[in-house]
Parts: C-alpha cells; sequence; structure tokens
C-alpha cells in the first residue's frame, strides 16, 4: 500500500537523497542542461522549480531559503542573476525533460531535463509557426471549379493560337 507516499525515495536514504537533489539542482542551475534517469529528473523538477520561482524576487530572505537548499554560491549568483532575468515573466514551467533511451548497462530511462528559456534551438525552431488554414469539405469546390474552367479555357486559347499559327504558314 501507499499510503502517504507522496514522492519518490529513490532508493536513497533522506540525507543521501537531500545531499543528491542539491547537486543535481547546483549542476542544473550552472549548465543549463544535465542528463539523468527520468525518476532523479522528475524529482529535481519538483525540487528546482520553487527555487526558480523564489529567485523571481531578489531579497535577502529568499537568497538564503534558496542557499540552503543549493549549498553554492556560485549557484545562487546564476539562480538570481541570468535566470531570474529570463524567467521574470514566465508564470511557470521553468524546465523541460526529453527523453532520451535506455541506458545501457541497467536499462534504466535516460532523460535530459534542462532550463526551458536557455536552449536556442528550441526557441528558433518555435517562433516561424506556420498559418494553419482553415479546410472544409464544402468550400473547396467552387474554388476549384473556377479554376478548372479558366485552366481549360487557358489551353484551349493556347491551342487555337497555335493552330491559326500553322494555317498561317
Amino acid at each position: 500500500m501507499r499510503h502517504g507516499k507522496k514522492f519518490n525515495h529513490l532508493g536513497r536514504t533522506a540525507s543521501h537523497r537531500k545531499a543528491m537533489l542539491s547537486n543535481m539542482a547546483t549542476s542544473l542551475i550552472l549548465h543549463k542542461r544535465i542528463s539523468t534517469t527520468l525518476a532523479k529528473a522528475k524529482e529535481l523538477k519538483k525540487h528546482v522549480e520553487p527555487l526558480i520561482t523564489r529567485a523571481k524576487e531578489d531579497t535577502t530572505h529568499n537568497r538564503r531559503i534558496a542557499f540552503s537548499f543549493l549549498q553554492s554560491k556560485e549557484a545562487i549568483k546564476a539562480l538570481f542573476g541570468e535566470i531570474s532575468e529570463k524567467v521574470g515573466t514566465r508564470p511557470g514551467g521553468y524546465t523541460r525533460i526529453i527523453k532520451t533511451g535506455f541506458r545501457l548497462g541497467d536499462n534504466a530511462e535516460m532523460c535530459i531535463i534542462e532550463l526551458v528559456d536557455f536552449n536556442e534551438l528550441m526557441l528558433k525552431e518555435a517562433k516561424p509557426a506556420k498559418k494553419t488554414t482553415r479546410r472544409s469539405r464544402r468550400g473547396s469546390g467552387a474554388s476549384k471549379a473556377e479554376g478548372t474552367d479558366a485552366s481549360t479555357e487557358a489551353k484551349s486559347s493556347d491551342a487555337e493560337e497555335s493552330k491559326d499559327e500553322n494555317k498561317s504558314e
């Protein structure tokens, strides 16, 4: 039974789990993208996103709370500096998990977890969205009929002109 099981314990003691998530969060903040297992990435997402939300408001209290989770001055500088600038207007959803396949040794499902606003390739691809036109079964008949009439008229007039040229010669 799973009574009261709110999160994945990841097969570790509480202190080991806390240290591991702290190290992974620091790496994610500093490098903007890390590769890990899917289970760890899902737990890391729950651990990092509240910190990024706190970083939007740069107060001493928020810095101290973030430092209690991360234990890294460099990560705090990056979090309250460049990361808070980029995500300032975003209401949530600061990380993205991309599945990459299975690990060779133990077949664990691997993924990449990254900060959304820092992947320049995906930002460029997202911008040129194609215009979608509304299609219906009924609306296209009239325009096609007119188009076919015009094309057959153009073909027939070309044929008549070529016949006239042949007769005159």
